[in-house]
């Protein structure tokens, strides 16, 4: 009785002064209720990457960037989020090593993202005439930085040829994370026309960045992609079920020259200015998503 007393003891204090032992994330029971379209986090963190391309979806992530060529880092994680009871995907940027898709000529971005694209089915990516139904769900971590430039978190983007000729080098929807001379925050819907008209660019929506933060957000997206074509957005505040922000449908040039389909992109792409040169005002950041859902409703 004695000796198992004192072995007790020993095992509590072997607990507490290990520096590795690590509280376990909570087991995964939700897998076999995740829905059989759509890409939801599934709680395999090391099976992240294969989980996406499964979906048809795919990914650009600085994992060989940097320091990371010889040790490299999955940019694109799960973690069990306690406000879901689920799991989530965690989207990591780290601001003194990670770039552009290893790109050694552009030096003033970086960028982590899941899209569609290509090599997506039909599904997945928008023909001209057609209309999609984009959901998801995605929380910007409190004390979040930003720059004058831009810190893109989604985007409607054309798929490029194989010319390499359409008109693809700016998406047509953006959801963007932005600094003001004021020293606010805010976090804004843009529009940018077609290359044909002039590439103008015109705000959906705007709204204080500080107000979602550290919150979960529920997005639904309709868009007709045609010229013209239509869009409309909802985002509400998953906490109380508020609606924060609502573009009503608003007709919009939304197809894009000699592109080979339209397609979705979230994450963090962001600007830290030439050479670094804003790398001072931003952080290591981790976006939290999960719950990408593409439905052809015509």
């Amino acid at each position: 009785m004695k000796l198992h007393h004192i072995t007790l003891m020993l095992s509590a204090l072997c607990i507490a002064c290990s520096s590795s032992f690590v509280i376990p994330d909570p087991v995964n029971r939700e897998k076999d209720k995740l829905p059989t379209s759509g890409l939801w986090a599934d709680g395999n963190d090391a099976g992240t990457y294969e989980l996406i391309l499964s979906k048809g979806y795919n990914y650009e992530c600085p994992d060989n960037s940097g320091e990371h060529a010889s040790a490299p880092f999955r940019h694109i994680r799960q973690s069990y989020d306690k406000f879901l009871k689920r799991y989530a995907f965690d989207f990591h940027l780290h601001i003194l090593n990670d770039d552009d898709r290893g790109t050694p000529t552009i030096t003033d971005r970086q960028r982590n993202e899941i899209k569609t694209d290509g090599h997506s089915p039909d599904s997945l990516v928008a023909q001209k005439g057609e209309t999609l139904k984009i959901t998801w769900k995605f929380c910007l971590p409190k004390g979040m930085k930003t720059t004058n430039k831009f810190s893109h978190v989604h985007q409607l983007k054309g798929i490029d040829n194989k010319e390499g000729t359409a008109d693809v080098s700016m998406p047509a929807i953006t959801f963007t994370c932005r600094s003001l001379s004021n020293g606010k925050q805010q976090f804004q819907v843009i529009y940018t026309a077609p290359t044909s008209t002039g590439s103008g660019k015109s705000y959906l929506a705007r709204m204080d960045l500080a107000e979602i933060l550290g919150e979960w957000l529920s997005v639904t997206e309709i868009v007709h992609f045609d010229n013209p074509g239509s869009y409309s957005v909802e985002i509400f505040r998953m906490r109380d079920g508020e609606q924060i922000l609502k573009v009503d449908e608003v007709a919009l040039d939304l197809w894009r020259d000699a592109c080979t389909g339209m397609r979705p992109k979230w994450g963090l792409y962001r600007s830290f200015g030439e050479n670094r040169s804003l790398a001072s005002q931003l952080r290591d950041e981790i976006l939290k998503f999960t719950d990408f859902d593409i439905i052809k409703i015509k």
